[in-house]
């Protein structure tokens, strides 16, 4: 075999149709070797290539007999000195940080543990066990791919609707896939299951992970599995469980699934976890980034190097102050962008992204993404928490971010739950949470707004149980959260009873009619249309089964159920005081004496503050003003809108509602109503509406119809 020095860039191994360079930084290595195997599951490689030169710490050769399909992996040895971060091993075979594949999953195994054990658990040595058979290998990959006249679908934020959901999950058990395609990318790209999302109105996807992830080697030895993927060990490589060709297909069909949701308009935005990674702690398994240069990659505790800093619960945290990890993050969002076409991200856990040597001295994350010329103009949100010191940074990220805005789920949860006192801050999160977003110069596309998410209960399960059930999971209830907001109506779990079927349906409705009616950006959990269960599991991240899949065999409730979603969706579309780019003011209009939002109580006039001081009040009214809306059409034109009411009545009695007085006449028209199934289309003949108990009322005013 041929062997050139080949170039320190790019990264990774990559194909440019004559041959295939592999470069991979190692700072403290003292020799790297590249190994070439013939099957996947190979302990002794075929071909062992000295990596003889380095430039700027980057090893790299040029093997002109190389082709795409090619199995590698890397041997990297230099100090094993634990006390100084430093872990190198040369019997582990490791993976290439910048692989853009990743042949299949891990083998457990004591091989893959890097060190011999002693007492008390503290590494002394690097053991001489080779891990080569326990793992899997890297792929030579061929970019070439035929996007046609693929473009990014660019919905604007303010017209945004996610569907956040999981590629396997929802596909498994779809009638409409074919068998060899549940659970993939092309499961997901198949006609029913498109039509079923167009059908719903939503505009992008929020995949859970979809970088190559690790199985715990505790799940697998309690026959469970990481399902979320919230486990990452490749950040350029599709996870090959979603393929459904085998061996090296993941690339080209989670391209295929791009172009299609594209062409059905739909964006993709990919939930991504840069925050750590699958070799845990300073006792975990030795795969890739800890045995390449651990002292670069990871964050080690000031004056004892062998223990890592965790900020995310998982034993370790990625070094985002080192250049060439900054770089790792970069290099892949990048990719995912320009050779994947993806439209945005949502980081997990994004504080640890930004988490400086000492509080107050943040990364350069932020500023090193702004100046991006293309990781600017893709949608950015983030999960504004971590476990670290100060973890919860809600509102605190800056311009050109959104957030995941849980301050909004645990609100409306707990006023439809009847908790007291909700009504105040309940009006600031349907305003679009401008107390939390406001101060930092953003608008109402800051916050992504959600009443349930992966993480937690499903929508049906929100309305059927009080407490969690997640014996499934083998951890004696103890994981997932203990303040669940919700509320089961009268039995807990599964009822024959009509009576607590039908509270649970209307209130199902009053947490997507909140959600959807409310400034800001709606994201909707994949099966919550369709009346999905994990039966009380609240924490399903390790069941990869029927307590996850989506269940596509239901009646006449849950399509109904999708209809209202529908419906919803379409409101929002055609109201643009709904969906405001700018934040409210709650004052007069230029040239009229209609504020642009007020807050109404059952009298008709606006509420007073010792109506808002009211612990009681379990009842609200927005009116928003037509003439509000600052949507722009293709010709730089305001297009003023509709006058709309919202009230919203948790209480357990009806209210009675005297409709606010207009300054243009016309009439009030019903657009939605919780209490009963559409159509919704009955004009408000009197003075007042009764606005049953825990429901929820949107009216129109049409000043068409006259007085």
């Amino acid at each position: 075999m041929r062997i050139w020095p080949g170039s320190p860039h790019p990264l990774g191994a990559t194909w440019d149709g004559e041959g295939v360079n592999f470069a991979l930084f190692s700072e403290h290595a003292t020799t790297v070797e590249l190994q070439l195997f013939d099957d996947a599951a190979a302990g002794t490689p075929v071909a062992r290539i000295p990596m003889l030169e380095a430039t700027d710490h980057v090893w790299h050769v040029y093997l002109p007999d190389v082709r795409p399909g090619a199995l590698y992996g890397y041997r990297v040895d230099g100090p094993y000195e634990p006390d100084r971060g430093h872990r190198f091993n040369p019997d582990k075979l490791l993976i290439d940080p910048y692989a853009k594949a990743v042949s299949g999953q891990i083998r457990w195994s004591d091989e893959l543990f890097g060190y011999v054990v002693g007492d008390p658990g503290e590494d002394l040595a690097r053991d001489g066990r080779d891990s080569a058979g326990c793992m899997p290998k890297c792929l030579v990959v061929d970019p070439a791919f035929t996007w046609g006249d693929d473009t990014h679908p660019r919905t604007p934020w303010n017209r945004t609707v996610i569907y956040e959901t999981h590629v396997r999950g929802m596909t498994m058990r779809h009638p409409g896939v074919p068998e060899h395609l549940r659970g993939t990318y092309l499961g997901l790209a198949s006609d029913p299951v498109v039509d079923h999302l167009v059908g719903l109105g939503v505009t992008a996807v929020e995949l859970m992970p979809v970088h190559h992830f690790v199985a715990d080697r505790t799940l697998v030895e309690r026959g469970l599995t990481n399902y979320w993927g919230y486990n990452s060990i490749a950040f350029l490589a599709p996870h090959v469980g979603y393929a459904a060709g085998g061996l090296g297909s993941q690339v080209g069909e989670f391209k295929s699934m791009v172009r299609t949701l594209h062409r059905a308009g739909l964006e993709v935005i990919l939930d991504v976890v840069y925050n750590h990674t699958a070799e845990g702690n300073h006792l975990g398994p030795t795969l890739s980034l800890r045995g390449i240069d651990n002292s670069a990659y990871y964050r080690l505790i000031p004056g004892s190097p062998r223990h890592y800093l965790d900020f995310t619960g998982t034993g370790n945290s990625l070094n985002i102050l080192h250049p060439r990890t900054m770089a790792l993050i970069a290099d892949s969002l990048r990719y995912w962008v320009t050779d994947m076409h993806v439209d945005g991200f949502r980081f997990d856990l994004a504080p640890v992204l930004v988490r400086g040597f000492e509080a107050g001295q943040p990364s350069a994350f932020f500023e090193i993404i702004q100046q991006d010329p293309i990781l600017s103009t893709v949608k950015l949100i983030a999960e504004p928490w971590d476990v670290g010191p100060d973890g919860y940074q809600l509102g605190r990220f800056p311009a050109g971010w959104s957030e995941w805005n849980g301050a909004f789920r645990d609100c409306v949860r707990r006023f439809w739950r009847g908790d007291p006192g909700q009504v105040p801050e309940l009006a600031s999160r349907l305003a679009g949470s401008s107390d939390i977003y406001a101060p930092s110069g953003r608008s109402t596309y800051a916050s992504i707004n959600f009443v349930t998410c992966h993480d937690g209960f499903t929508l049906a399960d929100l309305v059927s149980y009080d407490r969690k059930h997640n014996d499934d999971n083998g951890e004696d209830g103890r994981d997932g959260v203990e303040e669940n907001f919700s509320s089961n109506w009268g039995v807990e779990g599964p009822t024959e009873s009509v009576r607590v079927q039908r509270s649970r349906e209307r209130m199902q409705r009053n947490f997507l009619a909140t959600l959807l009616l409310a400034q800001g950006v709606p994201m909707l959990l994949g099966g919550d249309e369709i009346g999905r269960t994990q039966q009380g599991n609240n924490n399903a991240y390790c069941q990869d089964n029927e307590i996850s899949w989506f269940d596509w065999d239901h009646g006449e409730p849950v399509d109904e159920l999708y209809r209202f979603v529908s419906e919803l969706v379409g409101i929002l579309q055609d109201n643009p005081i709904l969906r405001r780019r700018r934040f409210f003011t709650g004052q007069p209009l230029p040239g009229l004496a209609t504020k642009d939002v007020t807050w109404i109580c059952p009298n008709g006039e606006e509420m007073t503050e010792e109506q808002w001081s009211d612990a009681g009040n379990q009842s609200i009214g927005m009116l928003l003003f037509g003439e509000a809306a600052d949507e722009i059409d293709a010709r730089g034109r305001s297009a003023r809108g509709e006058t709309l009411l919202l009230l919203l009545n948790a209480g357990a009695r009806p209210r009675s509602y005297t409709l606010p007085k207009m300054e243009r006449s016309g009439r009030w028209v019903e657009l939605l109503n919780t209490a009963r199934p559409g159509p919704w289309s009955r004009r408000m003949r009197n003075d007042a509406v009764n606005l049953t108990a825990q429901s929820t009322l949107l009216l129109r005013h049409s000043e068409r119809l006259g007085p």
